[in-house]
C-alpha cells in the first residue's frame, strides 16, 4: 500500500475556499491503516477544519510519535511541514517548533499509548507550559502496532485479543488536563464529524494548549480469544495454507446525537460505550463543575463528549516567557548572535 501513489482528482465543481484551495489540497497519501479504523476518521476531520479554516497548508506544522496514530499525519496535508519524532517525545519537538516559529499552527497527532505511557510526563509539561498547539490524541486503548495490549487508557474489565481481561484502572487524559490547569480541554468520538469537525477549528483558534481527546475504535484487537470468530479459532479448526493474519474490512462507526442526549455505540466486536454530549446550558468555564461532571457520569458509564474546558484568560507559552513577536527563524543572524562581547557581557553579570 506504501507504494500505491493516492490520485489527485480535482473537478470544477469542487468548492474552493478564500485561498483559492479545494479541500484535495488538504489531503495526505494513501492509508495503510486498517479499513473501518477511527483514526481514518480523525484525518476526514482534520482536512475538513483545515479547510474551512482557510489556513495554507505551508503554515502547519504535524508532529507525532510512534504507532498508528502516529502515521496518520501522512495522511493529510502532504504539504505542511511534518516531523515523526520518537516514542511519547512529540510534545518536547513542538515545543522548540514553537520557539524558533510561533508563526506555525502547531499540530500534535498521539494515541493513548504514545501520550498516557512513555510520553506522559512531556504530555504534562507541555499542557503545563500552555504551549500553542492542538493535542489530538486518538484513543482506541490498545497498542496497535504491537499486536494490540493493553494501553494505560483501556477500561477496567476490558479483554484483549488474547483473553486477557484489564484490572488496572485507566487514566483520563480529560481529567489529567483538568487537574494541571489546561485552557481548551474537549473530548469526542471519531464517528461524530458533526462535533469533531466544530472542536477542532476551536483547538486551532484557541491560543494555549487545546486537548481534543478523540475516541476511536480499533477494529483489528477488539477480536478476542475465545470468540469462535477469532483468527485463533480458525487457526486451529481450519487448515491453513499459509499463516498469514487477515483483518476483514469493516465498516467506519458513525455516530449522531442531540446536545445533553446520551448515546449507546456498539464497536466492531460486539461490546457497547455509551456517550454523553454536554448540553447547550454545560458551564465550558468552571473546572471544578466540570470535573465533577465528567466523574459523575464515568460513575454511570457514561463518557462526556464535547468542549468541557475552556479559559481565554492564561497567557501561553510566549507570553509567559516574553519572547519575541518576530519567529526566530525571521530574526536577522546579528540580533540572533550579538557576538563575543556581548556575551561576555551577559556572563559577567551573574558572576
Amino acid at each position: 500500500m506504501t507504494s500505491i501513489a493516492k490520485p489527485k482528482i480535482v473537478h470544477q465543481g469542487l468548492r474552493r475556499n478564500a485561498l483559492g484551495l479545494t479541500i484535495r489540497d488538504y489531503e495526505g497519501g494513501m492509508s495503510t491503516l486498517c479499513a473501518g479504523c477511527g483514526h481514518d476518521s480523525i484525518t476526514a476531520a482534520l482536512v475538513q477544519a483545515f479547510f474551512e479554516l482557510d489556513i495554507a497548508p505551508h503554515g502547519v506544522a504535524k508532529m507525532s510519535g510512534i504507532g498508528c496514530s502516529s502515521k496518520t499525519p501522512a495522511y493529510f496535508m502532504s504539504a505542511s511541514h511534518g516531523f515523526n519524532s520518537v516514542h511519547g517525545r512529540m510534545p518536547s519537538i513542538a515545543t522548540g517548533a514553537s520557539a524558533a516559529n510561533r508563526g506555525l499552527y502547531l499540530l500534535g497527532v498521539s494515541g493513548d499509548g504514545d501520550s498516557l505511557s512513555i510520553g506522559l510526563g512531556q504530555f504534562m509539561h507541555a499542557l503545563r507550559r500552555n504551549l500553542d498547539m492542538v493535542y489530538i490524541i486518538e484513543n482506541n486503548g490498545v497498542y496497535g502496532l504491537t499486536k494490540g495490549q493493553f494501553s494505560a487508557s483501556a477500561d477496567v474489565g476490558s479483554k484483549a485479543k488474547r483473553g486477557e481481561v484489564n484490572k488496572q484502572p485507566p487514566i483520563d487524559p480529560v481529567q489529567i488536563a483538568m487537574a494541571l490547569g489546561s485552557t481548551f480541554v474537549a473530548r469526542s468520538f471519531s464517528g461524530d464529524k458533526d462535533q469533531l469537525v466544530p472542536l477542532i477549528k476551536a483547538g486551532v483558534r484557541h491560543r494555549g494548549f487545546a486537548l481534543i481527546d478523540v475516541l476511536s475504535p480499533c477494529v483489528t484487537f477488539n477480536d478476542h480469544e475465545d470468540s469462535t470468530k477469532s483468527y485463533a479459532h480458525a487457526r486451529e479448526f481450519v487448515h491453513p495454507v499459509i499463516q498469514a493474519d487477515f483483518v476483514p474490512p469493516a465498516q467506519e462507526i458513525k455516530a449522531a446525537y442531540d446536545e445533553g442526549e446520551a448515546m449507546p455505540i456498539e464497536l466492531h466486536d460486539g461490546s457497547r460505550i455509551v456517550l454523553r454530549k454536554v448540553a447547550k446550558d454545560y458551564n465550558v468555564g468552571s473546572r471544578g463543575e466540570a470535573i465533577e461532571y465528567i466523574r459523575a457520569r464515568q460513575r454511570e458509564g457514561e463518557i462526556v463528549t464535547g468542549l468541557l474546558y475552556v479559559d481565554e484568560s492564561e497567557p501561553d507559552l510566549h507570553g509567559v516567557n516574553g519572547t519575541t513577536a518576530v519567529p526566530l527563524n525571521q530574526v536577522p543572524y546579528d540580533e540572533l548572535c550579538p557576538g563575543a562581547e556581548a556575551l561576555a557581557v551577559l556572563q559577567k553579570r551573574f558572576r
